[in-house]
């Protein structure tokens, strides 16, 4: 069982080179995600964002270069231990991943059932716990994906990434495609979810007013590096392109008023 050592880096990732060909997406990238914070990872297109996050998910291996996830380097573990390794973090994909022919109770449920040492009531508990975290009532259980809207795929999705109890979550634009009343109350939950089970979560999301509400620290990838990162007050002070482009063009700017607002009705 892994433990938490508040001392090392829930990732640390340390002189990553990624190169596909002749072409190099990430060179010498360090970065480090502490325990207990909500770091985001944002880039224009090209700059590796999702790549990197596959990387920190052990789906791929850097070309050189250091991953470790609570202090150990999965780019050198095997496949059994990767998967060992896998169980103590939870992942929720952009579109929900969901199994289309499993019931909302079945796709919960599937990450329990693959350790193949749980028994029924357990996982039938654990499930309806997940549930009920997420806002979803035991109703929904026999509900095939087909009939669910994109807010409850979400939080489908989002109860299977948190099953097994990881203490890292990975999201992958968690709020793409929901309107803007889904979208805030999905945040919401995540805000919570982050602050009960005590979660530290990476995040790869373009959208801004997710970015601002949730981020403790954004992570800005230009020039094949990390080129920035801090808390969204700092980030935006960065001279650099794609800063001023990103966080403070129109979006950017009704974005962070809207912050603001939150934080003084807070």
């Amino acid at each position: 069982m892994l433990t938490l050592d508040g001392s090392v880096p829930v990732v640390e990732i340390t002189n990553l080179q990624t190169r596909f060909g002749r072409t190099v997406v990430h060179q010498d990238l360090n970065l480090e995600i502490e325990q207990g914070e909500i770091l985001s990872i944002v880039g224009g297109s090209g700059t590796g964002k999702t790549v990197l996050l596959r990387q920190m998910l052990g789906l791929e291996r850097p070309t050189k270069g250091c991953v470790r996830i609570f202090g150990e380097d999965i780019t050198q573990a095997n496949a059994e231990h990767l998967q060992q390794l896998r169980n103590h973090w939870g992942m929720l994909f952009q579109e929900g991943a969901l199994y289309s022919a499993l019931t909302v109770f079945e796709n919960i449920a599937q990450p329990m059932r693959e350790l193949r040492v749980l028994p029924p009531d357990l996982i039938r508990d654990a499930v309806l716990l997940k549930m009920n975290m997420v806002d979803l009532g035991p109703e929904h259980a026999n509900k095939m994906p087909s009939d669910l809207s994109g807010g409850m795929v979400k939080r489908v999705a989002l109860a299977r990434a948190l099953v097994l109890e990881p203490k890292l979550l990975f999201l992958d634009e968690p709020t793409a495609g929901l309107d803007p009343d889904r979208s805030e109350s999905f945040v919401s939950l995540i805000k919570s979810l982050h602050r009960e089970l005590g979660l530290t979560v990476v995040m790869v999301t373009h959208d801004l007013d997710t970015l601002f509400a949730l981020s403790t620290r954004i992570a800005v990838l230009a020039e094949k590096h990390v080129i920035a990162v801090a808390p969204t007050r700092e980030v935006i002070k960065v001279d650099h392109p794609f800063i001023k482009e990103f966080f403070l063009g129109a979006r950017g700017k009704r974005a962070l008023a809207a912050l603001d607002d939150r934080k003084i009705q807070e």
